[in-house]
């Protein structure tokens, strides 16, 4: 049995969507059990709680040698304000999960993957299991977590070490005490309702600070809204002019992103976990 905590590190869940999590998982995962923390449906103002509420969630769940995993509700924002205090405060049983998310919650991916603490997952979250696209994309996690890696991004060759962000996330995370050292990594980026312009910004932002990678592949950029202008550039003639501007090897795209398609990235060189 796989015992799985979720929390809510930024933003808020319902109760219907713990339920439809519940109902896939009972139905078709008898070998996986999910508890989902009280606090996934606290608010205070935008977020789950206020930051020590948050903050003692995750400790809770992470600390907790019950739970092999540590599953993260829904992005949203406000990840990144607890995520320090909690990688000082895991303890040796933190250490022995897996975390997974994404989107927002990037931060603590990126925060737990420099600290050394468990293995970071970017895999989609509770919070589409009322959608049967968004069931797909949660099933990609769960069979992972069996040891299934049909789900996992197809480019992994489980050679070169690989991370995945959305790119606003990561732009924020350069140059703080969160950011993990990505040399010699392969970095996926997707981005989800940002101008063009935008996406261009945090691209020339990134290729100013980011490590000599691997490479780069593009995930999916979804929802961009409509400027007064057009931009002349996509989104991949925005990641292979960047990329080239900083001399990273533009690999192509990765199927991640704020959508059905997005699939498994361990970060590092990981297998999925086999437990009993």
């Amino acid at each position: 049995m796989t015992n799985i905590a979720i929390c809510a590190p930024a933003t808020p869940i319902t109760r219907e969507q713990q339920a439809a999590l519940e109902e896939l998982i009972a139905a078709e995962y008898p070998a996986l059990r999910v508890t989902f923390h009280e606090q996934c449906f606290a608010q205070a103002g935008h977020f789950a709680g206020d930051d020590l509420l948050r903050l003692t969630a995750l400790l809770d769940c992470a600390n907790d040698p019950a739970f092999d995993v540590v599953w993260f509700a829904k992005g949203g924002y406000g990840s990144n304000r607890i995520a320090e205090a909690a990688v000082r405060q895991m303890n040796a049983s933190a250490r022995a999960k897996t975390y997974v998310g994404f989107s927002d919650c990037g931060y603590l991916l990126a925060a737990l993957y420099r600290a050394g603490i468990g293995q970071s997952v970017h895999g989609h979250m509770p919070v589409s299991a009322r959608s049967e696209g968004g069931r797909e994309a949660i099933r990609r996690v769960l069979n992972w977590l069996g040891g299934d890696t049909s789900g996992v991004e197809p480019s992994l060759d489980g050679t070169t070490p690989a991370a995945a962000f959305n790119l606003i996330t990561l732009a924020m995370i350069t140059g703080t005490p969160l950011m993990p050292d990505l040399s010699g990594h392969v970095l996926m980026v997707e981005e989800v309702s940002e101008y063009l312009y935008s996406v261009d910004r945090l691209f020339f932002h990134l290729a100013g600070t980011l490590p000599r990678l691997a490479g780069l592949r593009l995930g999916a950029v979804t929802d961009v809204p409509d400027n007064y202008v057009d931009f002349g550039q996509n989104e991949e003639d925005i990641a292979r002019f960047w990329c080239a501007r900083a001399g990273i090897p533009y690999l192509g795209r990765a199927l991640i992103g704020h959508n059905s398609a997005n699939r498994v990235v361990p970060f590092g060189l990981a297998s999925p976990p086999v437990r009993t």
